[in-house]
C-alpha cells in the first residue's frame, strides 16, 4: 500500500482524500467543496494505486475532475439519487437526468432552461413511458430537480435567472446556465456501450471492463478478488453481517488485515462483533446517512432504535419470534431489469451475450451456512411504541409530524432499515444486532418557563428525560 510511504505527519491529509472520493466518486471544483480537488490532485498517484489495490477500483484525476469507477457487487435499492430537498429520484426524474446529460453532451458553451427542456422533451417523446410536458407543473418539478442534480455537482453554472421562477411559470420564468464540458464528460463514462448489453449482470463484478487489463483473471473463486469484494463491503454498507456471506468471505472478514487495510486507507475505526463489523467514521462525514442526527424522523428513528434494543436485551420480558432474515432477492431485480431493456435499442452483432449460471447470485447448498435467527417485532408493537413516543415527545416533534403517526412511524422505519438496524418482513421487522448500540439513550428536554416581566430575572431552564443526544 503507498499509505504506509506517507509520513505520520501527512497521513491525515491523505486518509481525508480517500475519504473524500469514496463517499461522493465524482470531485468537481465546486463539488463537494472547492477544498476537496486539490487535496484529490495531491495525492492522486497514491490514490490510484491504492484504491485499485485494494478495492479494484479505478481513479481518474484531471485539472477539473476526480472522477471514482467503482465495482458493484450486487445491487442495492437503498441508495437512491435525491435532490437538493432529500427527495429520491423517481423514474422520471432519472430519465430528465439521463436526457439532459445527453443534451447538455451536444450543446455549446451556454443553454437556457426553456432550451434544455425542449431538447429532453423531444427525446423523451421517443423512450416508451417517459414524456416531458411543460405544461405540466408534476414534469417541471421533476425535470428542475434533474437539473438542480446536475448543478450541484458543477455540470452546469447558474449564470442568470432562476430556476424556480420557471418551474413556477414557464411563461415568465427562465435560467441560463453555464456549461462545464470536463464535469459532463466525467459523469456519464461507461466501461462498456450501453447498446451491447442484453443483462445488467454484465455490470457486476464478475465482469471486468475491456480495459481493466490489471483485473482479467480476478473473478468469484480467487482469493484476492474475494479480499477485495469484503473490503468494498465495509466502506459500502452500513454493517457487514457474517451470516449475509460465503463460507470464504466470513473467511477473509475474520482476517484483521482485511478491515485493518480499510483502516489505514480511510482513518476510519473497524468494530468488530461475533455477528460482523462495522467501520465507525469519528470524522461524520464519509456517510450519506448521519445518525443520530437532527430532525423528527432521524431523533424518533433513534428513540425507536433504544425501545427496540431494551425489548430485545429484556430477559424478564416474554420471548420474542425468532426468523431468518429473508433470501436476497438479486435473482429478481436482474430478471425485472433485463426485462426493461429495449430490445430495439440492442446492436445484436456487438451484443455480449451472457449466460446466466455464469453469474449465479446465490451459493451452492454446501457453502451455505445455517441461517441465524434474529428477534421479530410485530407491527402492532412497533406502532405501539411511536405512539408512546408521540405521546411522551411529541410537543417537540416538527408539526407536519404531530399529527401524522403513520407517516413518522414508516419514515423512522425506513431510515433504520436503510442503517441496517433492522430489516422489514412482512408483518414487522428483524431486529438486527448493531441495533445494540443504541440501547438506553439518554434524552432530555430543555423547557423555558415564560417571564411575566420583560426585566426579570432569568429562571433555569429545567431538564427532563425527553430530547436525543447523541450517543
Amino acid at each position: 500500500m503507498r499509505s504506509r510511504s506517507v509520513s505520520p505527519l501527512d497521513l491525515d491529509s491523505y486518509q481525508r482524500a480517500a475519504r473524500v472520493i469514496l463517499s461522493n466518486h465524482l470531485v468537481t471544483q465546486t463539488y463537494p467543496d472547492r477544498l476537496a480537488l486539490p487535496l484529490l490532485r495531491r495525492w492522486a498517484t497514491e490514490l490510484r494505486d491504492d484504491l485499485l489495490d485494494l478495492f479494484g477500483y479505478r481513479l481518474e484525476v484531471t485539472e477539473t475532475t476526480a472522477r471514482l469507477f467503482t465495482v458493484a457487487d450486487r445491487l442495492e435499492s437503498g441508495i437512491p439519487a435525491r435532490t437538493a430537498n432529500d427527495r429520491t429520484f423517481d423514474r422520471h426524474r432519472y430519465a430528465y437526468l439521463a436526457l439532459a446529460l445527453a443534451a447538455l453532451g451536444r450543446a455549446g458553451n451556454q443553454i437556457t432552461l426553456s432550451e434544455l427542456a425542449d431538447h429532453v422533451a423531444a427525446e423523451a417523446a421517443q423512450v416508451p413511458g417517459v414524456t416531458l410536458s411543460t405544461d405540466r407543473a408534476a414534469d417541471r418539478d421533476a425535470f428542475v430537480d434533474a437539473v438542480g442534480w446536475l448543478a450541484a455537482r458543477g455540470a452546469i453554472v447558474l449564470a442568470d435567472g432562476d430556476a424556480g421562477g420557471w418551474a413556477s411559470n414557464p411563461d415568465a420564468g427562465e435560467a441560463l446556465y453555464d456549461i462545464d464540458r470536463s464535469v459532463v464528460v466525467a459523469l456519464f463514462r461507461p466501461p462498456r456501450a450501453l447498446q451491447h448489453l442484453t443483462s445488467v449482470r454484465t455490470l457486476l463484478s464478475g465482469e471486468k471492463a475491456p480495459q481493466d487489463d490489471d483485473l482479467i483473471g480476478l473473478r468469484t473463486g480467487d482469493p484476492r478478488e474475494t479480499a477485495r469484494r469484503m473490503r468494498r463491503a465495509l466502506v459500502e454498507r452500513p454493517v457487514v453481517y457474517a451470516d449475509e456471506l460465503t463460507d470464504d468471505e466470513r473467511l477473509q472478514l475474520a482476517l484483521p488485515r482485511t478491515a485493518a487495510d480499510v483502516e489505514e486507507l480511510t482513518g476510519l475505526v473497524a468494530e468488530r462483533r461475533a455477528e460482523g463489523i462495522a467501520m465507525i467514521d469519528p470524522s461524520g462525514r464519509m456517510s450519506d446517512i448521519r445518525f443520530p442526527s437532527t430532525g423528527t424522523v432521524s431523533q424518533v428513528a433513534l428513540l425507536l432504535a433504544g425501545e427496540m434494543a431494551d425489548r430485545v436485551l429484556d430477559l424478564d420480558a416474554p420471548g420474542l419470534p425468532r426468523r431468518p432474515l429473508p433470501e436476497s432477492n438479486q435473482r429478481e431485480v436482474i430478471a425485472r431489469l433485463d426485462a426493461a431493456i429495449p430490445s430495439a435499442g440492442i446492436f445484436e452483432e456487438l451484443a455480449e451475450h451472457i449466460d446466466p449460471a455464469d453469474h449465479d447470485d446465490d451459493t451452492d447448498e454446501g457453502d451455505r451456512p445455517e441461517p441465524a435467527l434474529y428477534s421479530m417485532l410485530d407491527d402492532a408493537w412497533i406502532a405501539a411504541a411511536v405512539d408512546e413516543l408521540v405521546l411522551r415527545f411529541g410537543r417537540t416533534f416538527a408539526a407536519q409530524w404531530q399529527a401524522d403517526r403513520q407517516g413518522l412511524k414508516r419514515n423512522a422505519i425506513a431510515l433504520l432499515h436503510r442503517l441496517q438496524l433492522i430489516r422489514v418482513v412482512d408483518g414487522g421487522v428483524l431486529v438486527l444486532p448493531t441495533i445494540a448500540r443504541f440501547r438506553g439513550v439518554v434524552v432530555s428536554i430543555r423547557d423555558r418557563t415564560a417571564q411575566s416581566e420583560l426585566f426579570d430575572d432569568p429562571v433555569p431552564s429545567e431538564s427532563h428525560e425527553n430530547a436525543p443526544v447523541e450517543k
